[in-house]
């Protein structure tokens, strides 16, 4: 179930439950719904599939975890010393961690593992090697949120409050 900030801003993917509670005390509305009900002891109501909140909820800037999907993902799945493209890639420290290098997307890169292997614990200098592309940290995009909680497709009355979101692999059926 998707949760609409006060300016149809995608914020959340809750549950039916939360956001029938949420609708219940007149905090949020209703603007799309399943097809079956929820029922009560007493009552039947419309199972939501997207709410609006009523007030604004200010977020902070949203950041991209550092993860190891999402490293392979910003180098394309691609060694960032040799350029094999493969699916079958590590995670290299560029300053090893063992000289004191931190975890952070500046020193974090994919590696095949052959010349993940070849550098080791040495420095780039001293392995003869060197980057294809500097590591930096990637900006989310505009459904990063969104996305990061999606566990099913997407439903279909989703769509038109996430008219960019890649859906060819989440649509439902």
């Amino acid at each position: 179930m998707l949760v609409l900030n006060q300016n149809y801003e995608p914020l959340h993917v809750a549950t039916v439950r939360r956001a029938l509670v949420l609708w219940l005390a007149g905090k949020a509305e209703i603007l799309e719904t399943y097809d079956q009900d929820v029922a009560s002891t007493h009552q039947r109501f419309p199972a939501p599939s997207v709410i609006r909140l009523f007030t604004l909820v200010k977020r902070p800037p949203v950041r991209v975890r550092l993860t190891r999907r999402e490293v392979f993902a910003r180098d394309n799945y691609t060694c960032q010393y040799c350029g094999i493209r493969t699916h079958d890639l590590t995670i290299d420290h560029v300053i090893p961690r063992s000289r004191g290098g931190p975890h952070t997307w500046e020193n974090v890169v994919s590696a095949c593992r052959a010349c993940n292997h070849r550098k080791g614990g040495k420095s780039l200098a001293e392995a003869r090697m060197h980057l294809l592309r500097q590591p930096f940290e990637p900006r989310p995009g505009r459904y990063y949120l969104v996305e990061r909680l999606l566990r099913t497709p997407v439903h279909e009355s989703w769509l038109k409050f996430l008219p960019e979101l890649d859906v060819t692999s989440r649509r439902s059926r």
